[in-house]
């Protein structure tokens, strides 16, 4: 069969994209992952604390979403801990953060794609070939080759994307981390989200989040033989700030990208368009990617709705108050990842809060 469009990834980016141009083109939409009939507590690869942050919510309010009660998870939190092992400093900042389900999310996301879009999922993107201005779709759905044909590629597969390995090879790709999550018992609610900063461990960051009965510990670390050595002196240095916790019940990892620069940002290459962290669209300085995997999906979808005829130039041209997003996040990561500079901030106290615990 032949599509005008084929989404590789349905997650948030390729499934609000899917979404919004389902009225005007005929549609495939591919992942990996069967995000339908799952079992909740079931990892499905991705690593994620479930946090919708507020220029998410921002986006959300844009295209006139709400979030469903269905999606929220327990507790709601207002504050981050912030923590500094190396410089042993410590505080406590506002932040409007909503605490969710992100498989539920993922999977209500999906839920508004139009029936007219032809929906494949567990179904894995391989390779692609061009012929006669169409792209030939290599997919293997469970064991069982498949070739479909599309005008229009749209790689929105996530930092591993297979779709942006293949179309821009030898374009410079954004600095990797390996993300580890556990999920572990615990015995309190914390009312806050913490970030944690230790050079011993990464040059990135830690966190912890509180989902209903666990507690979530992760880090972004730089893949070497010693990450689990790494992750293990992150859960013991927790230890001495209070943080308690009992066994193990779920392990998570994944690619996460930093773009350090914007010249790591790629939009696409003739007639393929790329979303979300496919792209390089995240938060170089938090991590946050679900406001840009909208924000380009709603850009993209604008783009094709217009005209799809040199659709690749006009995304990459609305895309700009992204990418000086994008630089203006680099600005505000040398403040908090460098060292003396946290200290300054963190001593002065500027905008952080007292906390007063029972």
């Amino acid at each position: 069969m032949t599509y005008d469009v084929a989404i590789i990834g349905a997650g948030p980016s390729g499934a609000t994209l899917a979404r919004l141009i389902a009225d005007s083109f005929k549609v495939l939409l591919v992942d990996k992952r069967q995000l339908t009939n799952h079992p909740q507590n079931i990892s499905l690869g991705k690593c994620c604390g479930g946090l919708l942050a507020p220029d998410a919510q921002a986006m959300l309010s844009k295209m006139g979403l709400g979030l469903p009660k269905s999606v929220l998870a327990e507790p709601q939190l207002f504050v981050v801990r912030a923590i500094d092992t190396h410089q042993n400093l410590e505080r406590y900042y506002q932040r409007y953060y909503i605490n969710m389900n992100r498989l539920k999310f993922e999977q209500w996301l999906l839920g508004m794609v139009p029936s007219s879009v032809d929906i494949r999922l567990d179904c894995r993107f391989k390779s692609y070939q061009l012929e006669n201005s169409r792209f030939k779709l290599n997919l293997l759905q469970h064991g069982t080759a498949h070739i479909e044909h599309a005008a229009i590629l749209i790689g929105a597969d996530g930092a591993s994307s297979a779709v942006r390995k293949q179309a821009v090879p030898h374009h410079t790709f954004p600095k990797k981390y390996l993300a580890i999550q556990q999920w572990l018992e615990a015995d309190t609610k914390l009312p806050y989200f913490s970030t944690i900063f230790d050079p011993e461990i990464t040059d990135y960051y830690c966190w912890t989040i509180p989902k209903q009965d666990s507690l979530i510990i992760g880090a972004a670390l730089h893949s070497s033989p010693d990450v689990s050595n790494k992750f293990e002196l992150l859960k013991n240095k927790l230890k001495d700030y209070g943080f308690r916790f009992g066994k193990t019940t779920r392990r998570q990892a994944a690619l996460i990208l930093r773009p350090v620069n914007t010249k790591q940002i790629s939009t696409g290459t003739k007639s393929i368009a790329l979303l979300g962290e496919a792209a390089g669209w995240i938060s170089p300085s938090s991590a946050e990617g679900l406001s840009y995997a909208f924000n380009s999906a709603l850009i993209l979808a604008q783009v094709l709705r217009k005209t799809p005829k040199n659709f690749e130039s006009r995304y990459y041209q609305k895309t700009k108050k992204l990418r000086r997003n994008i630089f203006l996040k680099n600005i505000k990561s040398h403040f908090i990842y460098t060292p003396w500079l946290r200290k300054m901030v963190m001593t002065s106290g500027i905008q952080s809060m007292q906390v007063y615990k029972s």
